[in-house]
């Protein structure tokens, strides 16, 4: 008998493997892809993000390769005129990793790594994201259980002696509010201070704040795909921290 109070957590391990293993085969594709282009194929590149821009050379989806586009300043300060580049050119594993780039990342070559002389698909803080969603579905993996609804599914990757006064005082949504808000704290803190002041992160900062939101995100959806309340006969079956129940709320009477 699982800590939900059900047989088995075969669901939750199903789920958590499948978004560690489709964040794992991604991550690892941000990093093999480079290696397998030839050196200096693919030059610097800045597009926007949820949009293609470098499908084709030209015409439709090509906003990366306009002539303004292509002319990037160097830390020198001198101006520099690169080649388009056309995901759609590349053979069909590389194409649909620079395309998932292309529509999910803004692509900003300051804010990439370059690797084999080839700017990577995605920018540094997506390595990071990633590489948190891996790490997520791995932990949903082993230790996520499905309790009734979304937010306790989230916190029973956590120890049940850690939850106990959290449920006998029901602040469950204050601690699973908590808990995400500290995971996304990092991303936000470092996004609206770039936004709102001359700071600029770096290459260092930008995954080690991407990894946490990542991780958060990886956890919410396992719990979003686990918390099946018809596996229980009734809700005051779910087995939680302290010994609490859930109980149907009846109105009184005035």
């Amino acid at each position: 008998m699982e800590k939900n109070g059900l047989p088995d957590r075969l669901r939750e391990r199903k789920t958590g493997n499948w978004i560690f293993g489709v964040s794992t085969f991604f991550l690892i594709s941000f990093f093999l892809v480079p290696f397998l282009l030839p050196a200096n194929t693919v030059p610097d590149l800045s597009g926007r993000a949820n949009a293609f821009d470098y499908a084709t050379e030209d015409g439709a989806f090509s906003k990366g390769n306009t002539p303004d586009s292509l002319l990037h300043e160097h830390e020198d300060g001198s101006l520099h005129l690169h080649e388009p580049f056309a995901w759609s050119e590349l053979d069909p594993y590389s194409a649909f990793i620079y395309m998932f780039g292309d529509l999910n990342c803004h692509n900003k070559h300051d804010r990439s790594w370059e690797l084999n002389g080839n700017q990577m698909p995605v920018c540094t803080r997506d390595v990071g994201i990633f590489f948190g969603l891996a790490i997520g579905g791995l932990m949903f993996s082993r230790f996520g259980h499905n309790r009734w609804t979304i937010k306790d599914s989230c916190l029973s990757l956590l120890p049940d002696q850690w939850l106990e006064r959290i449920y006998r005082e029901n602040r469950r949504t204050a601690a699973w509010i908590g808990v995400g808000a500290l995971l996304c704290l990092p991303l936000l803190i470092d996004g609206f201070t770039q936004l709102l002041t001359g700071y600029e992160s770096n290459n260092f900062t930008r995954p080690l704040t991407g990894t946490p939101f990542g991780l958060g995100i990886a956890i919410l959806t396992g719990a979003a795909f686990c918390a099946r309340p018809q596996f229980f006969e009734n809700a005051s079956e779910v087995r939680l921290p302290a010994n609490a129940r859930f109980e149907l709320e009846v109105g009184q009477e005035e």
